[in-house]
Order: C-alpha cells, then structure tokens, then sequence
C-alpha cells in the first residue's frame, strides 16, 4: 500500500479522482434536477420532444460520439484538463439524473404546488424549498450512481488525458492501467491489487451508508406517470 500510494502516484490519481467525481456528482445534480423539475411539472411547446432528446442519450454508445466530442474539445482547449473532463462527466450524466428524477418530481403531488403558489413563493422558491427537498431519495439515487460510474470510467478519461499535458491530472483509473501497461504486464503486482483496493474503498464508503435510499429513489416514478 505504501508502494501503491507514494511509489506509483497513487495520492495524486486519487486527488484527482475525488476532485473530478465531486464536481461532476454537484453539476449533474445541479443542472439535471432543475431541468428534469420543468419537463416534468410545466407544459410547454417542444417540452415533450426536448425530455426525449435527453433520454435519446440513454441510447447513443458513448463510443460513437468519442470521435466528434474529441475534436471538440480540442477546438475548445479542454483536452488535458480537469474542466473538460468534467464537462464531459456532466453532459453524459444529465440523460439518466433527467430520467430518474422526471420520474420522481412526476410523483409529489400537485397540491404541493398549488398551495406554495397560494401562499405567495415563486417558482424558484417552490422549487428550491418545496420539491428539491422531498426529492431526496431522486439525488441521492442519481448521485450514487453518477459517482459510481464517473469514479470507475476509463474510456473517457483515457481519450482526454493521453497527451503529455494531462499526465498531472489522471484519474485512478488511468493510474492502475499504468502501472501495468508501462511495465508490458511484468508489474509488481502487489502494488497493482493495493490500488485496487485504493479505489474500491471510496466507493463502499458511499454505497453502503445511502443504499436504503437506492430503492425507493428508482421505483418512485413507477408510481405515477
């Protein structure tokens, strides 16, 4: 474990790793759940096309669109970097944290609603003070998830961190294919399984404490459609 966290880099991966999860976890829940509260509580023209097209990215192998969004972010001057490693975890976490919590807004009843109106909030306040709140169990579903798949990703990271420049800010995944690739599988592989303890152990840190929120955050919007 020493070996794991000094000698191979391992206590900067995972510097980056908790740094990219976290903000990429706060952004999609962020953007997700205010844009999955007004697909799912307003009617307004081109609504119902716009909650498909978020979902359509439920559909769309990331691998497919890898090629494109690689250029793009060259063009931006994001490859390399944290920023647009992020951006990338919040633009394909946003189809499934829309779904899931579309699906749990679709079921808080409207009278909620009705009642914050009556008594003067605003949309904002409704929102912010009424319904986020008793969608708990949605966020920390999506936030789970989300955090699990962004802690765990590879393909992408490896895609926007492969030049010289983005060897500061790898992730842990990077860092364990590391270990072996640049050894052409001859590594130590004590300091390879120690890592993979390393990064096992954030994520039962998260998934055990919030796991009796998983259920019911999932089959919420089975309730009322």
């Amino acid at each position: 474990y020493r070996n794991a966290w000094g000698g191979a880099n391992f206590s900067r991966y995972f510097f980056n790793s908790i740094v990219v999860s976290m903000i990429s976890v706060a952004g999609t829940l962020f953007v997700g759940a205010m844009a999955a509260y007004a697909l799912s509580r307003f009617r307004f023209p081109g609504g119902k096309l716009m909650f498909f097209v978020f979902l359509s990215g439920l559909m769309i192998p990331i691998q497919l669109s890898i090629i494109p969004l690689f250029f793009q972010m060259r063009d931006m001057h994001l490859l390399n970097t944290r920023l647009g490693l992020i951006l990338f975890y919040i633009a394909t976490g946003l189809p499934f944290a829309i779904f899931i919590m579309a699906g749990f807004f679709k079921s808080l009843p409207s009278s909620l609603h009705e009642a914050a109106q009556i008594d003067g909030c605003s949309e904002w306040r409704i929102y912010w003070s009424i319904m986020l709140p008793l969608s708990r169990p949605g966020l920390i579903t999506v936030a789970v998830f989300s955090f699990l798949g962004v802690w765990n990703e590879y393909f992408g990271a490896f895609m926007f961190m492969s030049g010289a420049g983005g060897e500061e800010y790898r992730t842990l995944p990077l860092g364990l294919a590391n270990i072996t690739i640049t050894s052409q599988y001859r590594s130590d592989w004590g300091t390879a399984f120690a890592g993979l303890v390393l990064v096992m152990v954030p994520t039962l840190l998260v998934f055990i404490p919030l796991q009796r929120y998983l259920v019911k955050g999932i089959t919420a919007g089975a309730l009322k459609g």
